[in-house]
């Protein structure tokens, strides 16, 4: 069973509010199709979730009862988005079933506590795939705050067990630095939790589930318990399909 990941930087423009890539999100979602392997699939927020969360300082908790209309309105557009996406994926051939985090999620202080997974695997043995994505969720000391989409892939794949995690991302892998500001900018194509530290803790366009610094140590953690954890790029056509075939791809291996 594979774990895919498409970030929020790849099916829209985080840098402007609601922008859903279709093109893009239609031909990853034809690869995914094509590999024909058996999965759970979770999506980032992007522009539907990341510009609204930070206008309301969702990610802090609620602290007056007009952040709850903001919560109301990310809600309904992560929704949106997770609808477009399953609409590219049905398209494809794909049997997807959508699986709100909100309904099965539980935080505390901004951390992933509860997951109820009986339904993921519900759908995964009756051949579905099941989907979730980055929400709005119920936390017990904030009331409610932010649960990403690479923390719901942590806690998938330490009861899951993948074979492969995928982060499919807009740029290649890991970099030495932010391809927006250096365009010298190398791949590492290893990364480790000694590489790390190196990393430029940099922060690109509106995101508030934290740094690429933060992200990488999410999937260090994960490939303790997957077979194997890559980023790559999936602006790129057929690199994630051939990801998904086991085959060699541009991208950045994370070890634990």
């Amino acid at each position: 069973m594979i774990l895919v990941k498409l970030g929020g930087s790849v099916i829209t423009d985080k840098g402007q509010y609601r922008r859903f890539d279709r093109e893009t999100a239609g031909r990853l979602a034809s690869e995914i199709a094509a590999a024909g392997e058996r999965m759970v699939l979770v999506h980032g927020a992007g522009s539907f979730g990341h510009i609204l969360a930070k206008e309301h300082r969702l990610h802090l908790g609620i602290t007056e009862d007009a952040q709850l209309r903001g919560a109301a309105e990310v809600m309904a557009d992560v929704r949106e988005l997770d609808l477009e996406m399953c609409r590219c994926l049905v398209h494809a051939g794909l049997p997807v079933v959508p699986l709100p985090l909100a309904a099965c999620a539980v935080m505390r202080d901004g951390a992933l506590e509860r997951l109820e997974l009986t339904t993921f695997l519900r759908y995964l043995d009756l051949g579905m795939v099941p989907m979730s994505f980055g929400d709005v969720v119920w936390d017990e000391v904030r009331g409610l705050s932010i649960c990403s989409g690479d923390q719901l892939m942590m806690a998938l794949a330490k009861e899951l067990r993948p074979s492969r995690a995928i982060f499919v991302t807009d740029v290649d892998g890991v970099l030495t630095a932010d391809p927006a500001h250096d365009p010298g900018a190398k791949l590492i194509e290893r990364v480790d939790r000694g590489t790390l530290a190196a990393l430029p803790r940099t922060q690109r366009n509106v995101d508030v589930t934290g740094s690429i610094y933060a992200k990488i140590q999410y999937m260090i953690d994960m490939a303790e318990v997957a077979g194997e954890c890559l980023v790559l790029n999936g602006k790129v056509p057929g690199r994630l399909e051939a990801a998904l075939r086991g085959r060699k791809v541009v991208s950045s291996r994370v070890v634990s």
